[in-house]
Parts: C-alpha cells; sequence; structure tokens
C-alpha cells in the first residue's frame, strides 16, 4: 500500500552515483542469470555506470550472507543485492536454507547500516522461479536493484 501524502521521491531517483555489489549464487544457474540481467538492466536504466556494478558468484544461497557482508564492509560498496534461487523440494533443506539465508541478509544490511536488497526467490517450483526471472517487468532482480538504488539515496536523505 503506497504511503498517501508523503513525498520520497528525491529518494528514489537522485544520486545513482553508489557501488553496487551483486552476489549471486552457482545453484539454478538459467533462473540466477535472469535475475542478474533484470538486476543490471535496472541499474543501468536509472543512471548507475557500469563501472559501479560489481559482480562476486557463491556456491549456494546459504553462502551468500557472509560474502554480503564482505562486500558492505568495502568503501566502495554503497548497496549489497543478494540475487539466488532456493526452490522447495523433498526434504526440510528448503525451511533451513531459506530460512538462514533471510536471516543472514536482514542480519547483515543491520549490522552495516548499509542495504542489502533481497532477490533471492524462495519458491515452491522450477516454474514459479522462472516467471520471476524472466525479463518482463515482474523480474525481481530488477526490482532488488531498485530497492538498493531507492535505499542508498534514501540513507543519504536521512543523513542531511
Amino acid at each position: 500500500m503506497a504511503n498517501k501524502g508523503i513525498d520520497n521521491s528525491a529518494a528514489r531517483v537522485q544520486g545513482n552515483d553508489g557501488g553496487y555489489f551483486i552476489i549471486t549464487t552457482r545453484w539454478n544457474t538459467e533462473i540466477v542469470e535472469g535475475l542478474l540481467s533484470g538486476a543490471k538492466g535496472a541499474l543501468l536504466g536509472v543512471g548507475v555506470d557500469p563501472r559501479q556494478i560489481r559482480v562476486e558468484c557463491v556456491p549456494g544461497a546459504f553462502e551468500i550472507p557472509l560474502a554480503c557482508q564482505a562486500a558492505a564492509a568495502r568503501s566502495d560498496c554503497d548497496a549489497v543485492i543478494a540475487l539466488g534461487a532456493v526452490i522447495r523440494g523433498g526434504t526440510p533443506h528448503f525451511e533451513y536454507v531459506a530460512g538462514e539465508c533471510t536471516r543472514g541478509i536482514g542480519q547483515v544490511a543491520l549490522q552495516s547500516g548499509k542495504p542489502v536488497a533481497f532477490g533471492v526467490l524462495t519458491v515452491d517450483t522450477l516454474e514459479q522461479a522462472m516467471e520471476r526471472a524472466a525479463d518482463n517487468e515482474e523480474n525481481k532482480g530488477a526490482e532488488a536493484a531498485l530497492s538498493a538504488v531507492e535505499m542508498v539515496n534514501l540513507l543519504r536523505v536521512l543523513a542531511d
């Protein structure tokens, strides 16, 4: 639901000069590539220079938080964008990996004071993941990237 009467458009569109680290996983390659393409396209679309974007890959979703923490600790990082896909299977593995990845990403954001955008799909089926990583307006990688830009700019506004 939108906040009526609150104008935060300055936080969304100005100052796209931040450094953005994108952390991806090697699992579910086709899905992650779609998310990454969406994220890069969104960043470039709002004026982020390609030299401001750095992509690093981790083995799986469980390793995302540690890589996000290392990226967030860098002085050239203004925000981290975490991209991956955890697809439910027939064992409790999904709950453990998805839960720890989610918890860790949130913890990194709070401890570092830098935005860590959540673009990790946690879905029941491969089809659901493909829909969310497709080259369209529903791409969750693009959504996460735009969230990162907005949060970088909002934190700048709030710091003034």
